[in-house]
């Protein structure tokens, strides 16, 4: 039987990679991935695009690493919460008020998937209480339960540890030969530009400055890393000592239409 859909991310996520992955495609390494280690996992198309048989996703926020967990887990009850969700204005506010800290888990995940697929332009973005503020999308059907790739995507994380923590934990994972992808919030290219509110705390210059340590000491440990951001003098600075390959991004998620036009960023890498 020939499956009609492939695993693909279930959320739409600022600065998701899964229009550019053919770009990326013909730089990946050119062996075969036996763990996969990504520690700003966000919607994960590399995740989903690559299908390692091992893998270690990380991310700081703790509403998308439960939501992954529970997909894992407990995808079942989660079919069945988010059967009872509606798309109205009145309802939607409701659900955005709830704590999710208070929830359990499985409720917590239906909470999450549903915003995302009913908030305006499904922009995940919180205040710096961290606490979800993005305003209702008002769309007219909103396709919030994608069976399918859930049930794919459930299959593929079995394989998969779930870590929430700060991307330095990566190094707790990392062994030779494994492929490290990274996929920080990007430098800002203006002071004006900057979005990186994916949870309560900003990812600041000296985060870059941080995760560019990261990469060296995996770079040490014979890891194969691969590193998306922008194309900023900064980048190109802090990692000049690497592989350096410009691509064009449209960027999706953007209050403005005129921001949302051809980028270029960098695809750094410490291979060939």
């Amino acid at each position: 039987m020939v499956q009609s859909i492939k695993p693909a991310p279930l959320i739409k996520w600022a600065g998701g990679k899964g229009q550019l992955i053919f770009q990326i495609g013909p730089f990946l390494p050119g062996r075969t991935i036996k763990l996969y280690l990504e520690p700003f996992v966000g919607g994960g198309a590399m995740f989903f695009h690559l299908q390692p048989p091992k893998a270690v996703l990380i991310d700081n926020n703790p509403e998308l690493i439960n939501f992954y967990t529970v997909v894992r887990d407990s995808l079942e009850s989660l079919l069945v919460k988010l059967a009872g969700h509606e798309n109205s204005k009145e309802y939607y506010y409701r659900i955005r008020a709830l704590e999710p800290e208070a929830m359990d888990p499985v409720d917590r995940a239906s909470r999450f998937l549903y915003l995302n697929k009913t908030s305006y332009n499904g922009l995940y973005r919180v205040n710096k209480k961290g606490r979800y503020n993005v305003p209702f999308g008002r769309y007219k059907n909103p396709r919030i339960i994608d069976r399918e790739r859930l049930i794919l995507a459930n299959g593929l994380l079995q394989n998969s540890v779930l870590v929430f923590g700060d991307f330095s934990s990566v190094l707790d994972f990392s062994e030779p030969g494994a492929f490290v992808y990274l996929d920080p919030p990007y430098q800002p290219l203006s002071r004006t530009s900057n979005f990186t509110s994916y949870t309560s705390e900003a990812f600041s210059e000296q985060d870059q400055y941080r995760l560019a340590k990261v990469f060296k000491e995996l770079d040490e440990r014979q890891c194969f890393v691969m590193l998306s951001n922008s194309d900023t003098p900064l980048v190109r600075e802090i990692y000049s000592a690497y592989n350096q390959t410009v691509l064009f991004a449209r960027r999706a998620i953007n209050c403005q239409a005129t921001g949302r036009g051809p980028v270029s960023e960098l695809l750094i890498r410490n291979y060939g």
